[in-house]
C-alpha cells in the first residue's frame, strides 16, 4: 500500500481520538506525573483514552503493522508500516486550558516518516502532509470548512528570524547554551506550542524551531508536514530527525545551515 491509501484511516484516527479526548479539555480533569522526581511530565485519562482507541482501531484494521505510542509504548515495532502515536503533545498546555497542544498520528514505512497529521479537535484544525505536500484544513473566516497548502517561508538569516521552542528548562543537559547561541541571533524568540510550533513553521509564521530531549512519537508525525510545506528537520548534527534527539526545523534551508553550526558550538 502506498501512504496515500491510509488517508481516510488517519482521518477516522483523528476523528475518534478527538471525541475521547474533548469531554476532558477545560474540566476538572487531574493529571498524574510520570516524570519520578524529574520535570513535571503530566498525564490524563485523556491521553490514556485517545491512544487506547487509537491503537484498538490500528489493531483491528491493521494486524501486522507495529504501534508505537507515549502511554503504552511499542508492540511490532520492526514492522514495514509502524504508526506512531503521541495523543496529547502538549499536555501541560491541555491541564492549563490553553489550545495549543495537539494529538500526532505518524505513520513510518521501513522506519521512514511517510505520512502525518497534527489534530487539533477543539480547535477543529488539521495540519497533514507527506513529505511532498502539506495542507491545513479548518473553519475559514465565516466558519465554514476550508483548506489550504501550506507554505514555509523564505528567511535569508538569523538575524531576521522567528524561533520556537517549547521552553529552555525543557531542554535535555548540555543542549541549553547550544540554543542560546542561537537565540542570541534572532529577531524574535517565542516559547511554548510544542507541536503547534512545527505547524506553524509549515504555515509560514515561524521560521526556526529548536527543542532537544524528544522521543519518536513528539517528532514523527511532523516530520512530513514540515518537509511537504517546503522546511526542513533534522537532529542538530543534521541527521534524520525519525527518532527524536536533538531537533531543528526550519522554513529555509540558509537559515537552517547558518542555526547549524551555531549548535556545533
Amino acid at each position: 500500500m502506498r501512504p496515500v491509501d491510509f488517508v481516510p484511516f488517519v482521518e477516522e484516527l483523528a476523528r475518534a481520538s478527538g471525541e475521547a479526548i474533548l469531554p476532558f479539555f477545560r474540566t476538572a480533569i487531574g493529571a498524574q506525573d510520570k516524570s519520578r522526581g524529574g520535570v513535571f511530565d503530566p498525564v490524563t485519562e485523556a491521553d490514556r483514552a485517545a491512544e487506547t482507541v487509537m491503537r484498538r482501531m490500528i489493531n483491528a484494521s491493521f494486524p501486522t503493522h507495529g504501534v508505537i505510542g507515549e502511554e503504552f509504548g511499542s508492540q511490532r515495532a520492526e514492522s514495514e508500516y509502524v504508526w506512531v502515536l503521541d495523543p496529547i503533545d502538549g499536555t501541560k498546555s491541555f491541564i492549563s486550558g490553553i489550545p495549543v497542544w495537539g494529538t500526532l498520528i505518524g505513520l513510518q514505512h521501513n522506519g521512514r516518516p511517510c505520512y502525518g497529521m497534527m489534530n487539533q479537535p477543539f480547535t477543529r484544525e488539521k495540519f497533514f502532509g507527506d513529505g511532498t505536500s502539506a495542507t491545513w484544513r479548518g473553519p475559514g473566516p465565516n466558519g465554514a470548512p476550508a483548506e489550504r497548502r501550506l507554505h514555509a517561508r523564505p528567511c535569508a538569516s538569523l538575524a531576521q528570524a522567528t524561533l520556537m521552542t517549547t521552553h529552555p528548562g525543557l531542554l535535555a543537559p548540555g543542549t541549553l547554551e547550544p540554543f542560546r547561541r542561537v537565540e542570541d541571533k534572532v529577531r524574535l524568540s517565542r516559547y511554548g506550542c510544542d507541536c503547534y510550533a512545527y505547524c506553524m513553521l509549515a504555515a509560514g509564521h515561524v521560521d526556526l524551531v529548536i527543542e532537544s530531549g524528544l522521543n519518536a512519537y513528539d517528532i514523527v508525525a511532523l516530520v512530513p508536514v514540515v518537509e511537504g510545506a517546503g522546511g526542513i528537520i533534522t537532529t542538530w548534527d543534521g541527521g534524520s530527525a525519525a527518532s527524536g534527539g536533538a531537533i531543528i526545523a526550519s522554513g529555509d534551508r540558509r537559515v537552517h545551515e547558518e542555526a547549524l553550526k551555531l549548535l556545533a558550538g
